[in-house]
């Protein structure tokens, strides 16, 4: 159904895919992840056709209807028309066949021919399940908690966040032959992906989708990596990736190690050439040094033509079945990571928190009611709760409440205690408004300085490099302008700095890639502070474990 191949790439000077092929085949599922910044929506743009500067080729079969959902909408379409038609007007053959049905009775008459399309149009519409569209749509509004009303608000009126569960929504309507998604999950509730996921694994459409969403993974047929600028394909589900991954990685790692040896080989055998060549009594052009010396610099130079050490990454789990030899090997030359440090805090006092019978709301209505718990150090709490419940109100108030002020947000009586002794660290789902405008080195230095932390060049590059930024390319972009997997990780620089003793996370896996989630997991297994987190990654939640708080069991 889609066959890319694309010889090479750019973006600026950065060559991000080269000799990269794809194919997708009817009713697949194939999930496609790679690290940040290596050029998945640069691919999703070049099969949009947002893009078309490339060498290479998109081949879609002749007659294939075509879809797709980005993460981002916040400049499409802005005309006048309602979300209802909005998603319609992608319906294949929607418009036309409301048309007809909309517009014959009034000029068919006896017309014969016209009153045979009129019925054929509403036999059609009827099959299609088109008189069903807005009983449809209502469940999908509801699965993503958008308001009804919406379908009659103009869609450019909406917010970025509602246009992108728009298109998505449109996208799952339609059932096109090919489904191409960006992301569809972040900022999801539990109840909105599950429904996403129920579709994913029903539909009859061909569907290519970019995440790194775990749960989304585990109901895909296929998985596709990119990484070193090509495709790596590995069927089934996560969990088969994962295994698959394992296999191929190390066996990879021993092909390289391998060619290394060869090459440190020749390299020896070169030099022992040269020392030998001075001391030869014959003729010079037929000094057998010099003949060995040359054909060995031709192995050696064919050798390094080919030789480039590839991305390798094995998830912990996996790694733990390697033998010793596998395991060294892996670690001299797996990819870089990100590095998290600083696992351990001083948590000053045992008891951080407590939070007493809290009802929290706006115009004295409360969102919820009675909510209680505490938290002392090594403690782990997971809140759960559908979006616009409170949660987020919630960590507002306990944010307030740790600065000294009275969160405006309370309602009766309720108590936020917390110890003196209390450090508290926010990861968000957005950066605040007081970095956007400033460089990353900027931003950087402001984050290290409030934390009372060493912000010299040197402290600033060293901390860009220990997550995964280029100090020299990346320190004059905007933080406006980074991508959602930098801003993620500067959200993490950001959360971790002054060794906290309280963690606050609002869904930290949101753009992250797999191997710095994982990093990111590990880092909060062995963090001896309390931690408070927002997920709806089941993966996330079972790593980091803990006592649940349901907001929806709160609610007045």
């Amino acid at each position: 159904m889609l066959h890319v191949q694309i010889h090479e790439k750019t973006m600026g000077s950065k060559l991000l895919l080269k000799d990269f092929e794809l194919r997708v085949s009817r009713d697949e599922k194939v999930g496609f992840l790679g690290r940040n910044g290596t050029g998945k929506t640069t691919l999703m743009n070049l099969l949009t056709g947002v893009d078309t500067d490339m060498n290479g080729s998109i081949d879609i079969s002749k007659g294939t209807s075509v879809m797709a959902s980005s993460q981002e909408h916040t400049d499409l379409h802005n005309d006048d028309r309602t979300c209802l038609e909005h998603i319609t007007t992608k319906l294949p053959k929607y418009s036309k066949l409301w048309h007809i049905i909309s517009t014959y009775p009034e000029h068919m008459g006896d017309n014969m021919q016209k009153m045979t399309t009129y019925s054929n149009a509403l036999e059609e519409f009827s099959n299609l399940g088109y008189y069903n569209v807005e009983n449809s749509l209502s469940k999908f509004f509801a699965a993503y908690q958008l308001d009804p009303e919406l379908l009659n608000r103009p869609f450019s009126t909406l917010s970025g966040g509602q246009k992108r569960f728009v298109e998505l929504i449109a996208v799952q309507i339609a059932e096109p032959q090919l489904a191409l998604l960006d992301e569809p999950t972040n900022h999801m509730d539990y109840v909105g992906k599950a429904a996403f996921i129920s579709w994913l694994k029903s539909t009859k459409s061909a569907v290519l989708i970019i995440s790194h969403d775990r749960d989304v993974l585990d109901v895909v047929d296929r998985i596709v990596e990119l990484k070193d600028k090509k495709a790596h394909s590995h069927k089934g589900n996560y969990e088969a990736y994962l295994s698959q991954n394992a296999h191929k990685t190390t066996n990879a790692i021993n092909e390289f190690e391998i060619t290394e040896k060869r090459i440190e080989n020749i390299k020896e055998q070169i030099a022992y050439a040269k020392a030998k060549a001075p001391g030869y009594k014959g003729k010079a052009g037929k000094n057998p040094w010099i003949v060995m010396r040359d054909r060995l610099q031709r192995e050696l130079d064919d050798i390094m033509k080919k030789h480039h050490k590839p991305s390798f990454w094995i998830d912990s789990e996996s790694t733990k079945q390697l033998s010793t030899k596998a395991t060294d090997n892996y670690h001299k030359y797996k990819a870089k990571n990100i590095s998290i440090t600083s696992a351990k805090t001083d948590h000053g006092s045992s008891s951080l928190l407590r939070v007493d019978d809290l009802s929290l709301g706006y115009d004295g209505k409360p969102l919820f009611s009675g909510c209680s718990f505490a938290l002392s150090a090594q403690d782990r709490i997971h809140v759960i709760g559908r979006n616009g419940t409170g949660k987020t109100t919630l960590v507002k108030a306990i944010v307030d409440a740790a600065q000294g002020k009275k969160p405006d947000t309370l309602i009766g009586s309720g108590i936020i205690d917390h110890s003196t002794a209390l450090r508290l660290s926010l990861y968000e789902q957005e950066i605040g408004s007081e970095l956007l405008d400033l460089t990353l080195f900027e931003a950087l230095e402001k984050v290290l300085m409030s934390k009372d932390m060493p912000a010299s060049e040197q402290a600033i590059l060293r901390t860009m490099d220990s997550y995964l930024f280029n100090p020299q390319e990346d320190r004059n972009i905007l933080v406006s302008a980074l991508s959602g997997g930098q801003k993620a990780r500067l959200q993490l620089i950001r959360m971790l700095a002054g060794k906290p003793n309280l963690l606050i996370l609002d869904e930290p896996t949101n753009h992250l890639d797999l191997p710095s989630i994982e990093e990111l997991e590990n880092h909060l297994k062995s963090y001896t502070g309390a931690i408070l987190y927002i997920t709806h990654d089941s993966y996330f939640a079972r790593a980091i474990g803990g006592k649940e708080l349901n907001i929806d069991q709160l609610k007045s």
